[in-house]
C-alpha cells in the first residue's frame, strides 16, 4: 500500500520560510554589492582628487623654478663679455624659461578654475591629451636648453669663475629642476590618460 503524501498544510507552512531565506540573502548580497560599489567609487574620487592636487603642486613648483631661471638669466648682465644675450645657448635658456613659465602658469590657472568651480574648460578626453603631450614637450625643451648651456658654462668656469658663470649655472639648475617636476607631472598625466574610459 503506498505511503500517503505529507499534509499540504505542512508544505504550505514550510514554503514561505524557505522562500524568505534566499530572498533575505539576496537583499543582503545586493546591499553588500552596493556598499562595495559605493566605496570603490569614493576611493576612485579620492585618488583622482589626489592626482589633481599633486599635478597642481608639481606645476606650481615648475612655474616657480621656471620664473627663477628667467629672472636669473635676464639679470645676468655684468658688462663686456659677461652679457647673457651675447651667447646663443643662454638666449635659448631664457626663451625656454619664458615658454615654461607661460605653459605652467596657464595650466595652474585652468586647474584652480576647475577645482574651485568643478567645471572643465574643455572635454576630459582632450584635456588629458593636452596635459600629457604638453608636459612632455615642455619638459623636453627644458632639458634641451639646460644641456645645451652646460658645456659653454663649464668652459667659461675653467677659464674664469665669476658672478656671470655662477648666475648662468644657477639659471641652468633652475631649468633642470623645472624639467624634473614637469616630467613627474607628465607621468601623472600619462597615468590618468591610460585609465581614461572611452566607453
Amino acid at each position: 500500500m503506498p505511503i500517503p503524501d505529507e499534509p499540504t498544510s505542512k508544505k504550505v507552512a514550510e514554503s514561505p520560510q524557505s522562500a524568505a531565506t534566499p530572498a533575505t540573502g539576496d537583499v543582503e548580497n545586493q546591499a553588500l554589492g552596493t556598499g562595495a560599489g559605493v566605496s570603490s567609487i569614493v576611493r576612485r574620487w579620492k585618488r583622482e582628487d589626489l592626482l589633481k592636487r599633486g599635478s597642481l603642486g608639481l606645476r606650481g613648483l615648475g612655474l616657480l623654478f621656471s620664473l627663477l631661471a628667467f629672472i636669473i638669466m635676464v639679470s645676468n648682465e655684468h658688462g663686456d663679455w659677461k652679457e647673457f644675450d651675447q651667447y646663443e645657448e643662454y638666449r635659448y635658456v631664457l626663451a625656454i624659461a619664458i615658454l615654461s613659465s607661460l605653459y605652467t602658469g596657464l595650466q595652474i590657472l585652468r586647474q584652480i578654475h576647475e577645482l574651485s568651480t568643478g567645471r572643465e574648460i574643455i572635454s576630459r578626453k582632450n584635456l588629458l591629451i593636452v596635459d600629457f603631450f604638453g608636459d612632455q614637450i615642455v619638459a623636453y625643451f627644458l632639458i634641451s636648453a639646460a644641456s645645451s648651456a652646460v658645456p659653454l658654462t663649464n668652459r667659461m668656469r675653467e677659464e674664469q669663475d665669476n658672478v656671470f658663470t655662477d648666475s648662468s649655472a644657477s639659471a641652468i639648475s633652475m631649468e633642470f629642476f623645472a624639467f624634473i617636476l614637469l616630467a613627474l607631472s607628465a607621468m601623472i598625466s600619462g597615468y590618468k590618460l591610460s585609465n581614461q574610459s572611452y566607453i
